[in-house]
Parts: C-alpha cells; structure tokens; sequence
C-alpha cells in the first residue's frame, strides 16, 4: 500500500515523486511505457536545454496569458533553481550566447540517471507498463498482471499532453477528468504547411537565419527552415501561437537594415541586372532567402518594403503528434492554488497535462519541473494533514 502515487515518469512526475519521499510518503509512479522519461531523452538529442537563463520578468512573459497562474510555481523554482538542480545530480551547466542553459554533456541519460538514483535511495517505487484506465474505487490500471487498483491518500497526474504519442503523451487520459475541466487540446511549437511552388525543391532542408518573425504581437529573431511540408524550427515556434490563431506570418529578411537603407544598396546596382541578381549584389541575400522573395515578393511594386515585410502564406500547422508540446489541457480554474482538482479533493496535477503553453528554449521542462515540485510538495501537505486529522 502505498501513501502516494504519481502517475506518469516524465520530469513533472518524477519531481512530484521526489518532493513526496521526501517528506516521508512512501510513493509509487507508475508509467505506461516501459521505461521513462521517454520524451525528455529525445528532447536530449537536440543538446536538452533546460531553461533560460534572463530576468524573471522576461522569463515569466513567456507563458503569454498563463504567467500568472505559473508565476508562483516559477518564481519557487526558476532557471536558477532548475540549475542548482542539475548540478545537484551531478551535471554541471553552461549559458549559451543567447542565454539558453544545457549541461555540459549536452544529453539527457546522465541527468535522468542521476534523478533516478536519487528516487531509487528516497525508496520511490517505479512500475512500468502499468496504464492508468480512470477511476473505479481508486486508480485503475491494466498492468502485465492484470488488472490493479490502487487507492492512496494522495495522486499526481503528470500524463503529459497530447502530442508524440509513441513516447507516451497521447492525451488519453482527458477520458478520466470531468469534461468541464479541459481546454481542448492545441498544437504549440509546432510547424506549418506550405503549399510551395515546384522551384523551392532544390531548398528543402535550407536554414533560415538572420531574419525577425512577426505574427500578431510576437516577434523572433530566431532560425527556422525550409521543409518539404512548410516550415519548422525555433525561431517560428516562438510565433506559433499566434499564427495557429490566425495571425499571418511577415518576415523582415534584413532586420538590421531600413527600407531607406535597403533602397539606397539596390540603387547601386545596374538597371539590367535582373531582380535576383540585385537583391544578391546589393543586399547579400543568400539562397535561402531569395528563393522565399521570388517565391512570395515577385511583382511587389516596392521592393525595399517587402524585404521588410514579406508575407508568407500558410496553409495551417503540422498534425498535433507532430508538435513539441499542447496547448489545452486542465484548466487553472477547475484546479485550487495547490494544483489540487477541485472535483477530486486529494488528486493533484502537473506538467504539460495543465493548460498552458510557452515556446522552446528552456521553458517547457522549467514550467514542467517547477508545477511538479508544486504538486508533488502540496499533496504530500495534503497527505499529512489528512494523516493528522484522523
């Protein structure tokens, strides 16, 4: 019997877990796969950025409306936490140039290694292959042994959201919680569809640099590329809300020139140059760059204001599986300033399963850990109390 069951092996989960033992609970994670962590492993592949290192103010700007409700869960547990963090498991961390934190490794196995060791001495008890199937006098999950029923006196959810499904966040879980407690699901940081012309074949793959993304009210002066489907890449997942909202998307390909600037290189060049002969001597476009204009800017009457604002027709995003991260999700308001849900006193969620979104570059895991240090020390409160109270 155990005190306290979390259910999911992700970071929000495996940092619920660990607030819990410490506190003295005896605590079971079950996971549905057969080994955890599986999605923070391949976000490690890509160098795992754990968080961002910049001023509070900044770094609480990235949830967009949900800053708020996150900024007690982030401000208990920021980017210099989530560091001390690391390197209390042994992986030291370094800032990159633009203020993004990796270990020094640069990988995720020895991070996870180093948690699960530490939850393994806390006495945190880890069952695989156990798939949570709602509820019915306790938690029910089918198992390699059948069918369990366990019934603590306190749960975490930490299911995750609802993209990457072969890793395990396949959003099934929304079948057990009450229907007015979710915010449909959403693709976030994902790419979007563009029906292209067959002369951009020779660019699939091309990175994009050196340009500001403007949707709506956001703005990147990130990277992106150009893919067969469309586009993907950091610097358009910091702009993916907006346009999955409907924004359209501009690009200013020279961000660090004016239009009078731009207007007064091209006016060097020789009225029988033709127009990407021009744009590749006067402005040092590169391949990249001019096919997007010759696939979008042709025929444009001022040239030097569409290399400022080139509209990039889209045609909607990747499928969901497809995307980082979800929007959507529990909503805030159907949960109390714990992270406990108000229709199931006792159970408790965290992660990406909550309603919030954010862009890459070190906020999803930080909001991932910090709102699983939040539940997972809230419900071991809970726990207590009720123990107390008896």
């Amino acid at each position: 019997m155990s005190d306290a069951l979390v259910i999911g092996a992700g970071p929000a989960g495996l940092m619920a877990a660990q607030e819990m033992a410490q506190a003295g609970l005896r605590v079971v994670v079950a996971e549905a796969k057969p080994s955890v962590g599986r999605k923070f492993l391949m976000a490690g592949k890509s160098g795992l950025n754990l968080t961002k290192q910049e001023p509070f103010k900044a770094f609480l700007a990235a949830y967009g409306t949900r800053a708020e409700a996150l900024r007690p869960m982030l401000a208990a547990f920021g980017p210099e936490a989530v560091q001390d963090w690391a390197r209390g498991l042994g992986q030291d961390t370094f800032v990159g140039s633009t203020g993004r934190v990796f270990p020094k490794t640069m990988k995720a196995s020895p991070l996870l290694r180093g948690f699960l060791a530490e939850l393994h001495g806390l006495g945190v008890e880890i069952r695989t292959r156990w798939r949570w199937r709602g509820w019915d006098g306790g938690a029910v999950f089918d198992t390699p042994e059948g069918e369990q029923v366990v019934n603590p006196q306190v749960t975490v959810l930490a299911c995750g959201g609802a993209s990457w499904a072969r890793l395990g966040s396949d959003g099934a879980w929304a079948h057990y919680v009450e229907a007015q407690a979710l915010a449909p699901f959403q693709p976030a940081n994902m790419g979007f569809l563009v029906d292209w012309s067959p002369h951009m074949t020779g660019h699939f793959g091309s990175p994009v640099k050196g340009v500001e993304l403007q949707a709506g009210p956001l703005r990147s002066r990130g990277e992106f590329v150009i893919s067969a489907q469309g586009l993907e890449g950091g610097g358009l997942y910091e702009v993916s809300a907006a346009l999955r909202d409907g924004a359209p998307l501009v690009l200013d390909l020279l961000p660090d020139l004016s239009v009078g600037q731009i207007s007064e290189r091209l006016a060097r060049g020789r009225d029988s140059d033709s127009l990407k002969n021009r744009l590749r001597k006067g402005l040092k476009l590169d391949p990249a760059k001019l096919a997007l204009v010759m696939e979008f800017g042709r025929g444009s009457e001022d040239l030097s204001s569409m290399l400022k604002g080139l509209n990039v027709p889209l045609t909607g995003p990747r499928p969901m599986d497809e995307a980082i991260s979800t929007a959507g999700g529990l909503r805030f308001e159907a949960l109390d300033a714990g992270l406990m849900l108000r229709a199931r006193p006792g159970v408790f969620a965290a992660g990406e399963m909550l309603d919030w979104e954010a862009p890459t570059g070190g906020y999803l895991l930080t909001a991932c850990l910090a709102t699983g240090r939040w539940a997972g020390r809230h419900a071991a409160a809970y726990a207590q109390d009720s123990t107390e109270a008896r």
